[in-house]
C-alpha cells in the first residue's frame, strides 16, 4: 500500500509542478516610473491605404541597464520596441486591411482566386485603450500591462517614411 501511495505522490508532484513552467510572468510593476504612453496615427501620404501608427512609451528616466523593451501588444498587433532616446521608445505599426475584395459568382469555378481568411487568436484580451509590454530583465521575459493609453491627433508624415515592422 505504501509503495502505490509514494508513487501517486510523485505522479501529482509532478503534474502539478509541470503548470509552473507555462505560466507566464505577468509583473504588475515596470521596474521603472512610465511617464506618457499614446499613439499617433501618421499618414505617409500614399493614399488612404497606407494609414499607420507608432506607439511611444516615455519614461521617467533613462532605463536601467540590464532590462530591455522588446515587444509591444496593442489592437491585436504586436510590433518590436525600438530607442528613440535615453526616455522615449517607439514601435511601428502598420494598419490591418480587413476589407479585401471577393469574388462571389453562381459559378464557384470564378471564385477560384479567393483567399481564405486567416483568423488569428490574438495573444492577450485586451481593451482598446490598454496595451501589454514584453521586456527583458536580466535574461528573464516579463510581460507589463499597460492602461490607459490615449490617441494624439494625426501626424502628418511629410517625408513619406513608412513604418518599420
Amino acid at each position: 500500500m505504501s509503495y502505490i501511495y509514494k508513487v501517486l505522490v510523485l505522479i501529482l508532484s509532478a503534474f502539478s509542478l509541470s503548470f509552473c513552467a507555462l505560466k507566464q510572468n505577468n509583473e504588475m510593476y515596470f521596474p521603472q516610473e512610465i511617464t506618457a504612453t499614446y499613439f499617433q496615427k501618421i499618414n505617409s501620404n500614399q493614399g488612404d491605404a497606407e494609414v499607420a501608427f507608432d506607439f511611444f512609451i516615455v519614461l521617467d528616466n533613462p532605463i536601467e541597464q540590464g532590462t530591455f523593451l522588446d515587444k509591444i501588444y496593442f489592437k491585436n498587433q504586436t510590433a518590436i520596441v525600438e530607442k528613440e532616446n535615453d526616455r522615449t521608445f517607439v514601435a511601428h505599426f502598420q494598419e490591418v486591411e480587413l476589407n479585401k475584395d471577393l469574388i462571389l459568382d453562381s459559378d464557384s469555378t470564378k471564385e477560384y482566386g479567393n483567399k481564405v481568411p486567416v483568423i488569428m487568436k490574438p495573444k492577450f484580451e485586451l481593451e482598446p485603450s490598454e496595451a501589454v509590454l514584453e521586456y527583458r530583465n536580466k535574461e528573464k521575459t516579463f510581460f507589463y500591462k499597460i492602461k490607459g493609453v490615449k490617441e494624439r491627433p494625426m501626424n502628418p508624415n511629410p517625408s513619406g517614411i513608412k513604418p518599420k515592422n
